[in-house]
């Protein structure tokens, strides 16, 4: 895999991903020298938790401005200026203008959690399009609960990649009641598709937390947010056991890459075509919070 590309949403073309450390992150996943430093130092906890509180730093907002300009982060976006943001993870779990990512107002549309890459598979089983072939996706080692991992059998899994050049905080996808965050402890390898596609386990190996948002209509959607290399910390800012709003603050994740996973249970909604296409060619798709990902089914 020589690079990242994806499909820009809004304009349908076949676009290439910056990857901040690129090379790093090839030579680790790929380089059989690299596997011996990834499995015996960088998955650890305490190399992302010393990267993350060097982000805390008065210090770290030098890197700002070199950040913004290479990666073209639109700062008209965000509710202060850059140079108002006191660290570098300050300034990376910034909050956006409510009108900068309008929410999908029908009642029958579950929206995407969070700016990144999409991938969806109708069912949790068929991963080959994106995935190296032969690798399922387990909901027993993901949940470490049989009983949940029962209840989503069959049904649909979304993959919301967070890049560094993303905004960082993820909201809900539907209305509905909140059920409180369940912590798994975990690794932290990194989320980029240099890694995942050959390691599906990253997914369940890696420290999560997750939660069910509980919909009239969509039945049980569970909300998972896996933590990756250099992610400080996820922090969870909603009230457990509350009515929430669609489009309302979940939490966020300190500096690094990360993902929200969704899944849906069976016959429950019906995913957007378009990113089920791209999906099936392989490819992910650039998705915002508050965009129309599936269909409630009636």
């Amino acid at each position: 895999m020589d690079y990242i590309e994806y499909i820009n949403r809004d304009s349908g073309e076949l676009c290439k991903e910056t990857v901040p450390g690129e090379g790093w992150l090839k030579w680790l996943y790929h380089n059989p020298l690299g596997k011996l430093a990834l499995h015996g130092l960088v998955k650890r906890k305490f190399i992302s938790q010393w990267y993350g509180n060097k982000m805390d730093t008065a210090d770290s907002k030098n890197k700002i401005p070199g950040f913004v300009k290479e990666l073209g982060i639109d700062m008209n976006e965000a509710t202060r200026p850059m140079e108002d943001y006191e660290s570098f993870n300050d300034f990376f779990i910034r909050e956006l203008k409510p009108e900068a990512r309008p929410i999908d107002s029908n009642p029958d549309a579950i929206v995407s959690p969070a700016d990144g890459k999409i991938l969806a598979f109708k069912n949790i089983r068929g991963l080959d399009s994106f995935f190296v072939k032969g690798q399922e996706f387990s909901l027993e080692k993901f949940l470490q609960n049989s009983m949940l991992s029962k209840q989503y059998e069959g049904g649909t899994l979304l993959i919301i990649r967070l890049a560094p050049v993303d905004y960082h905080r993820f909201h809900f996808p539907a209305e509905g009641k909140i059920s409180a965050s369940t912590l798994i402890n975990g690794e932290y390898f990194s989320v980029s598709p240099y890694a995942v596609k050959h390691m599906l386990n990253v997914y369940w190996e890696n420290k999560r937390e997750y939660s069910v948002l509980k919909n009239q209509t969509a039945g049980d959607i569970l909300l998972c947010e896996v933590g990756a290399t250099m992610v400080g910390s996820i922090e969870q800012t909603y009230t457990p056991d509350s009515e929430i709003k669609k489009g309302q603050e979940k939490g966020w994740f300190k500096f690094g890459g990360s993902t929200v996973i969704m899944l849906l249970e069976k016959g429950k909604a019906q995913i957007d075509a378009d990113i089920l296409k791209n999906t099936g060619n392989g490819f992910e798709t650039s998705v915002k919070i508050g965009e129309h990902i599936a269909t409630i089914c009636s």
